[in-house]
């Protein structure tokens, strides 16, 4: 053929598109990112354009380029559907896609008329013969699609959409996609214990802008839920109710605020109408499980002597929606967390000893993750498996990732306590104290620190590990 590949290629890389955005398929779950991009193409009313063309994009990364193609088609009829007379700068990423697809393909002539259909439009749109087009619809899917690629990408996506507020202040769309960004970003920071309410404001706004979007507005009423303002929360939830009282993104929202609120039949209720729309739905299930295991607590706290049938009962719905969750979703890692730990006040050991096992394989977990995890394992191993050793052995596994986390703070109390009952009860060894030293040092406690080491030498006089650490102590006060 006339067009080599290598003379397309260093065309491609100029392209604004998926496939020039970095997006590796090693941090997602590919097939939860298609069941979400097929659910919001269904119940979403907006327009589609974006999510196919993310969609062709995911089909490509699961090796399919034929429904790749497809789905790019699909795109072109959106936009001819709802911007007819601005087709050429509401083509330019399917467009991109079209080009790469094609080049995977072997095809390079049609990827070269799509380079050169690029190549014109740009032209035509900057009035200059320069690629790099700067248009706020460009940054803005870019920003749509970070979002949905997960949290490795929220602050990418979070400056895409600065960006084009600069511009478009007022844009209802642009507002929305920074609102979310926001939102998730302070999700996570308050996991890491950093605590600020950033989201709150750009929250309102997007719903002063699109009093429309009730998923905005859900966000919003989680948020003022946070920041103990209930019932204003409460009023958002309400509207939104009347306005979206079917809408599966919508609802399973609201059924959070009313589970966080206490009023988890009310949350139960409209999870099962959420349910009865998107039946396949993890999201769903997870929150349902999440709301018997809420009744099994309460149930648990307030009577002495619980009914073993109601309690079993409880156990048992808590794993069938937990375990709906897993087998879908073998990266979901809450999910797992929350299975194994139903598995063992159900007493079944060895599953839950297994599920503990496939959440230590999940290969996306980012370093807050790891450590809620070595905590729930770590009383798996104390409460239900009788091992002290290895339950300090894994709440010690998250103090070495150095990094501050609600996990981390919850291991370190953990192991303080453990290891002052064993302490107590006369069990310890030089290693307890060496330990606690650790942990005291941990919390600025140096005095304490001290004490501690010289008690481990005590009991084994040669250890350069442990005397290192003391005249290190000894040396920094």
């Amino acid at each position: 053929s006339i067009v080599s590949g290598n003379s397309l290629k260093s065309s491609l890389l100029q392209l604004q598109c998926h496939f020039t955005w970095n997006l590796l398929k090693q941090d997602v779950d590919l097939d939860d990112l298609e069941e979400t991009i097929g659910d919001q193409i269904e119940f979403f009313l907006k327009s589609n354009i974006s999510n196919y063309n993310l969609l062709s994009y995911v089909c490509h990364l699961k090796n399919s380029n034929e429904e790749a193609l497809r789905n790019l088609q699909k795109a072109e009829e959106e936009v001819q559907k709802n911007h007819p007379d601005e087709i050429t700068r509401r083509s330019l990423v399917t467009w991109g896609n079209y080009a790469w697809i094609y080049y995977h393909m072997e095809k390079y002539e049609e990827a070269q008329t799509y380079v050169s259909k690029v190549e014109s439009s740009c032209k035509k749109l900057s009035g200059t013969a320069q690629w790099k087009i700067q248009l706020p619809e460009i940054y803005a899917e870019q920003g749509w699609t970070l979002l949905k690629f997960g949290r490795k990408y929220y602050e990418r996506a979070k400056n895409c959409f600065e960006n084009v507020l600069k511009n478009e202040p007022n844009n209802p769309e642009f507002n929305a996609g920074y609102a979310i960004v926001m939102y998730r970003l302070e999700d996570f920071a308050h996991r890491q214990c950093e605590h600020a309410s950033l989201s709150l404001k750009p929250l309102k706004r997007a719903v002063e802008l699109n009093p429309n979007d009730t998923f905005i507005m859900a966000l919003l009423a989680l948020k003022l839920q946070d920041s103990k303002r209930v019932p204003e929360g409460e009023r958002y939830i309400e509207e939104a109710m009347q306005k979206t009282p079917d809408l599966p993104y919508f609802l399973r929202y609201a059924a959070k605020f009313y589970r966080r609120k206490g009023e988890v039949d009310k949350a139960v209720e409209i999870l099962k109408k959420a349910l009865a729309v998107t039946p396949k739905s993890v999201f769903l299930h997870h929150q349902l499980g999440l709301c018997y295991r809420q009744k099994l607590f309460r149930l648990k706290k307030t009577t002495s002597y619980p009914p073993q049938e109601q309690v079993e009962e409880l156990i048992r719905l808590a794993i069938f929606h937990f375990k709906t969750v897993t087998d879908q979703r073998t990266k979901f890692f809450s999910a797992h967390v929350d299975l194994a730990n139903m598995y063992a006040e159900g007493k079944r050991y060895e599953e839950a000893e297994e599920t503990f096992q496939k959440a230590f394989q999940i290969n996306i977990l980012f370093y807050d993750d790891k450590q809620e995890l070595y905590y729930h394992y770590g009383n798996f191993q104390r409460f239900h498996m009788k091992s002290e050793s290895e339950a300090i052995r894994y709440y010690r596994e998250a103090l070495k990732i150095e990094k501050d986390s609600y996990g981390r703070n919850k291991c370190r109390n953990a192991l303080k306590k453990l290891l002052e009952q064993r302490i107590q009860r006369g069990l310890e060894d030089a290693t307890d104290f060496a330990m606690l030293g650790l942990i005291h040092n941990l919390a600025g406690e140096k005095h304490e620190a001290i004490e501690c080491y010289e008690k481990a030498i005590e009991l084994c006089p040669d250890n350069e590990e442990y005397l290192t650490a003391l005249c290190e102590l000894r040396l920094s006060i």
